[in-house]
């Protein structure tokens, strides 16, 4: 989540796209207004289950200039 409506996305989804770890593969990005202005973005990545899960994923995203809040809403593993 952006810490403002001033942030430029196209910024931030090009943040995103190369704090993705080594490990996945960016599946898309979605932009959801939530309101004046502010917009969430939700990222769904492919990977491989491994220890850790998503610890470095949170972290690299939480890293990321001008992002407020990373929640790991759903993960899933393929058969």
């Amino acid at each position: 989540m952006p810490d403002s409506p001033d942030v430029d996305i196209g910024v931030m989804k090009k943040a995103i796209e190369a704090a993705i770890p080594s490990n996945m593969k960016l599946h898309k990005i979605e932009e959801i207004p939530i309101a004046f202005g502010l917009v969430s973005l939700k990222v769904m990545l492919l990977g491989k289950d491994q220890a850790g899960g998503t610890d470095e994923l949170e972290n690299n995203f939480t890293s990321i200039a001008n992002v407020t809040q990373v929640e790991v809403t759903d993960v899933r593993r393929l058969l």
